[in-house]
């Protein structure tokens, strides 16, 4: 058989390269704004790409990471991301004052009655000793506007106190929480794993309520895509969907591997992971991440009654099948 000639097979190496190059580049790219924590499915998708064979090919994906889910909204507003993850509130918020229009596809994270749930805690040793006390006091939240928010609303109003008058609210973040606490910047901080195992591994920390003190099933956080890029792409978006499900199946069957995920994405030491992850006081997952729709309607009907949404909202304008999680 003839020799082919280096310079020849450079050249067909070459083209083969541009040619992979080029098909990889016209995979549609979708712009994902996620955020800590909670999102264990997108944590793997980051740090094990070589487990989803067709990210990279079928589509590709723009992370970027955020501090809460409301600036994901106004991020999905100016047309800078094409799906994010976001909380009920954030979601309503959007579209009654934006006008965003974007579909539910998945679940990340939500809470039971038998799972862990987003709690304010107090100085152990501290003169608050009951919601009402909170009156005229600084309280924390992750981010203003976002689903946290409006459950924190929620039951300060049962216990007879405005949110937006009877007390300071300041924005700490999650991963500040305790130390605002701790230092005094706050008389009440917010808590989520895996910041509240840390804290009540250290002590000095008490619960003085939690959100399912009002609400026993919540969507914490939510999957959203843009419905003009959905609807442009829906091969591509179900593709993702389905990358979101084999994921958090990953995540729900590999517990260390998880741990080890997630301790790298949070920087939470492994050893506080293990105390909560994926086991009865962390949050609830559904093994197929599909979207608790029937939450998702009780806290938009929430929130209108509360008067943090200007307008009743239907989740099921949020939906449409056949992007919608479960995909395999």
């Amino acid at each position: 058989m003839k020799a082919i000639p280096f310079c020849r097979r450079l050249a067909a190496l070459a083209v083969g390269v541009a040619v992979s190059s080029a098909a990889a580049a016209e995979a549609p790219l979708i712009r994902v704004g996620w955020t800590i924590p909670g999102e264990e499915a997108k944590y793997w998708m980051q740090q094990h790409p070589e487990a989803f064979p067709g990210l990279g090919k079928d589509y590709r994906i723009a992370w970027t990471q955020f501090q809460g889910t409301a600036p994901m909204v106004q991020a999905m507003l100016s047309n800078a991301l094409d799906c994010s993850s976001q909380a009920p509130l954030s979601l309503a918020q959007g579209a009654l004052n934006g006008g965003l229009k974007a579909y539910v596809v998945a679940q990340h994270v939500g809470e039971s009655p038998s799972s862990f749930s987003v709690y304010w805690g107090v100085a152990e040793d501290g003169p608050i000793k009951t919601v009402a006390d909170l009156k005229g006091k600084i309280v924390g939240v992750n981010v203003y506007g976002s689903g946290v928010h409006g459950g924190m609303a929620a039951v300060l109003r049962k216990h007879g106190l405005d949110a937006a008058n009877d007390i300071r609210l300041v924005e700490t973040g999650f991963p500040g929480s305790e130390s605002a606490l701790r230092g005094g910047r706050v008389d009440a901080g917010v808590f989520v794993q895996p910041f509240a195992a840390r804290a009540e591994a250290k002590g000095g920390v008490r619960k003085l309520f939690s959100l399912q003190d009002v609400m026993p099933n919540t969507a914490h956080a939510i999957e959203v895509c843009s419905q003009a890029f959905a609807d442009a792409n829906p091969q591509a978006v179900q593709h993702y969907v389905r990358d979101l499900t084999a994921a958090m199946a990953m995540a729900l069957a590999k517990r260390e591997e998880t741990v080890q995920v997630v301790a790298k994405t949070t920087r939470a030491p492994a050893d506080v992971l293990e105390t909560y992850l994926l086991k009865d006081n962390d949050f609830a997952r559904s093994p197929d991440a599909a979207p608790d729709f029937a939450a998702i309607q009780a806290m938009f009907d929430l929130y209108a009654e509360l008067g943090m949404v200007k307008a009743p909202l239907k989740a099921q304008d949020f939906r449409r099948d056949d992007i919608t999680a479960p995909i395999r």
